[in-house]
């Protein structure tokens, strides 16, 4: 079947160029026109995600279209008239917006505790912004609302929750330019010394960014239909180089082999496709599937950058197997132009992996145990694990949003403090009814006798001196017109209390993602609600709280998937069962490595000082793409490895000799493969947010690892301890394979080329 379109292609060569043309123009277009990528958040599903949505729908000026804005000086005081006359020159643009909802500084007679928002020295102020639209439209105008707000006397910052998104998207553009700048020409000097010529080296690198522009231009379609992460675009670029580079590295290498042997161009093509094509897509294949982990993960940003980089991976396999070939047989021995004399290649097919298959048939057991144990041990740290979400820290400390996020923590009164938003939802009637009020004030009097509680701000735990030191009678207070309430009352009701929820905000010492702050979470939570109320937690706390058990409770079925679904496709590649078993065991040797380096590295902190960032806990979403996306990487050299072994064993029928003589054929591919791979990924490793850094360097030893101790000594160590049982599948196994008829014949003999 493959040869068959191998031979097609050949004849149909320019046709199929026009097309791949046609295809990269539209690509381009489509790309051009860019759309709308989400910055992720909660889980709409959990209790978290569904408090947050009610909190920005009934009271937007505490939900997430806010944000802050530092003003400070290191000569005036927030107190002189100068600096006052200079925050409200600055602020009279937004005061006239009309996207502005509400303008908060302590110079308002309706702030109930100004000196919050002044800092500790008295030389700056936080003023609080919040706009009318909910954070999915405002996030697109915030750039626009910020370069409003200037002054020529007072320095001004900005930070909060539109401050950070938008730092996030910036910063990730950033990151992904350089990892461009770096990766491109790495891979083009590697690609030179593993082809020796200067036209092969460039046809890998092409088709890569025509699979990376048509991944981009999916991922920007994609988000036409769904919600697609700002992740997306830095994992599309990451994957779709990676990946079609290196399909096309295999069908170039093949190619070019088989010329070498006096095979003429067709014939050339025809065995590429055959052998390279094939392992290409399958390879393919179990990328895709290792993806299609992601999809179980509906309700975070997860299934977005799983199927914008099955996009990707697709996309690589459809100009691997169109695009490639045709211009490979309009080049013919013209591949080989422009040789670079120093990095010609070994042509005598004796060299180091000669001497490395030799050892490791000769002795697998000694070659098998220390390895493994190696391995074991470098995934050890990944028993520690500790996972926590991503937050401002994340972000480098240069950034305007992150810088001003630690000047507001340091500088400003209370402001390290962990707020735990907890909302009291009603189905009908008003929040403020004369028999819901005294069960709410009896509520907000639980919560602040919790564990770790500093206090609760809400309209029902009013400060007694706003009434001459009395304690108020809040149900008769509450049934006046708002208008003659006491101003600082009229805040908080316009703060915390919607037309249907209650808003409690509790403040605890605990830090944002300690144990000690979950557990209080946990026990807001199995608090009594009132009487036909709903009680919800939300809050940085809840949400990680809401991540973290979301994504451990659905990784086992989709690991479990990938397992099984890998397998499946394995099998018909190889009419084995007991080969799948031991790739996806291999699989998982490979990905323990990089999970233990994971874990070395960046929660525990070891290379921090000089990678650049701060030791935390680990995002729970890195592991899961980490694993989608290393697991079918790794299949692509197991594929490459096994197809070559496979070839060769039904031409001899000797195991021991099959794995030898295909570990020495693409041995050096792989490794080569690899190392193109580890480029591109660690290029990544340069980036700033510590999300795509940690996915950059862990992915980029995952390979480094899997095609070096892995499917160099493991594989070829084991396959030589199982012998011939390598091959065995039960009888309605054995019979259905060859009835689907995917395995592909042998080639034929080399015959001079026919011009």
């Amino acid at each position: 079947m493959f040869a068959a379109w191998g031979r097609f292609v050949y004849r149909r060569r320019w046709p199929v160029l026009l097309l791949s043309i046609l295809l990269l123009l539209a690509s381009g277009f489509i790309a051009g026109r860019g759309g709308k990528l989400e910055s992720g958040g909660f889980i709409e599903t959990a209790e978290s995600g569904r408090a947050s949505r009610l909190i920005e729908k009934e009271l937007p000026i505490v939900g997430g279209s806010t944000f802050t804005l530092i003003f400070s000086s290191d000569t005036l005081s927030a107190s002189d008239p100068e600096f006052r006359a200079a925050v409200e020159a600055a602020l009279v643009p937004l005061r006239t917006d009309p996207r502005k909802d509400s303008i908060i500084t302590p110079y308002d007679t309706s702030v109930v505790d100004p000196t919050r928002q002044i800092s500790k020295d008295g030389h700056a102020i936080a003023v609080d912004v919040a706009v009318k639209d909910t954070i999915d439209v405002a996030r697109d105008y915030y750039p626009e609302l910020r370069a409003k707000v200037t002054s020529d006397k007072l320095k001004v910052q900005a930070t909060g929750v539109l401050a950070i998104n938008n730092g996030f998207n910036t910063v990730l553009f950033a990151d992904l330019q350089r990892a461009e700048v770096v990766a491109l020409p790495l891979a083009l000097i590697l690609l030179l010394v593993v082809f020796g010529a200067v036209v092969a080296a460039l046809i890998p690198l092409g088709t890569g960014l025509l699979a990376v522009m048509s991944g981009i231009a999916g991922m920007f379609l994609l988000s036409h239909i769904t919600s697609v992460s700002v992740y997306a675009q830095n994992v599309v670029t990451l994957i779709g180089l990676g990946v079609a580079i290196d399909y096309s590295l295999f069908v170039t290498s093949r190619f070019r082999e088989e010329l070498k042997r006096g095979r003429g161009r067709e014939d050339a093509l025809a065995i590429a496709m055959s052998t390279s094509g094939r392992a290409v897509t399958f390879s393919g294949i179990t990328v895709a599937i290792g993806l299609s982990g992601m999809l179980f993960y509906e309700g975070t940003f997860l299934p977005s950058m799983g199927l914008a980089g099955a996009i990707v991976v697709a996309s690589a396999v459809f100009y691997g197997l169109t695009f490639l070939p045709a211009l490979l047989a309009l080049l013919g021995t013209r591949v080989d132009r422009l040789r670079v004399p120093i990095f010609q290649p070994d042509q005598t097919g004796r060299g180091w992996w000669h001497t490395i298959a030799t050892a490791v048939m000769r002795r697998p057991i000694a070659v098998l145990v220390p390895v493994v144990a190696f391995i074991l041990l470098a995934g050890s740290p990944f028993l520690h694990l500790r996972l926590a979400s991503s937050d401002v820290r994340t972000l480098p400390t240069h950034e305007e949003a992150r810088a001003a996020y630690d000047k507001l923590l340091s500088d400003f009164p209370g402001a390290g403090q962990n707020h735990i938003q907890v909302i009291v939802s009603y189905a009908t009637g008003s929040p403020l009814d004369r028999t819901r009020v005294p069960q709410l004030q009896e509520l907000s009097a639980r919560l602040v006798k919790l564990p770790g509680v500093v206090q609760v701000q809400s309209a029902f735990s009013i400060d007694p001196r706003l009434f001459g030191g009395q304690v108020p009678d809040l149900a008769t207070i509450y049934s006046l017109p708002r208008e003659q309430l006491p101003v600082q009352l009229q805040t908080a009701l316009r703060q915390t209390v919607g037309q249907h929820i209650v808003l409690f905000d509790v403040v605890s010492s605990y830090q944002l993602y300690s144990d000690e702050a979950r557990q209080l979470v946990r026990d807001i939570r199995g608090q009594t609600p009132p009487v036909g109320g709903e009680l919800l937690v939300t809050g940085f706390t809840a949400i990680d709280l809401d991540t973290v058990n979301f994504i451990v409770g659905h990784t086992p079925q989709a690991v479990a998937f990938v397992m099984l679904a890998t397998m499946i496709v394995l099998f018909v590649l190889l009419g084995s069962v007991v080969l799948p078993l031991k790739a996806v065991v291999m699989n998982l040797l490979s990905i323990s490595a990089s999970f233990g380096a994971l874990v070395f590295v960046f929660q525990d902190g070891h290379g921090s000082s000089l990678l650049g960032f701060e030791a935390s806990s680990i995002d729970p979403s890195t592991p899961v793409i980490m694993f989608c996306i290393v697991f079918g990487l790794s299949m692509d050299y197991e594929v490459l490895l096994l197809s070559r072994i496979q070839e060769e064993y039904r031409r001899t029928g000797d195991n021991t000799h099959s794995v030898a003589e295909g570990l020495e054929r693409s041995g050096r591919l792989i490794t080569g493969a690899a190392a193109i791979m580890v480029g591109v990924f660690a290029a990544f490793g340069l980036a700033e947010i510590l999300l795509i850094k940690a996915i950059g360097l862990g992915m980029a030893l995952a390979v480094a690892v899997d095609a070096t101790l892995v499917r160099a000594l493991v594989v070829p160590a084991t396959m030589r301890l199982l012998g011939n049982l390598n091959w065995w599948a039960p009888g309605p196994l054995s019979r259905l394979y060859r009835r689907l008829g995917l395995g592909e014949g042998a080639a034929p003999a080399p015959t001079p080329e026919t011009r």
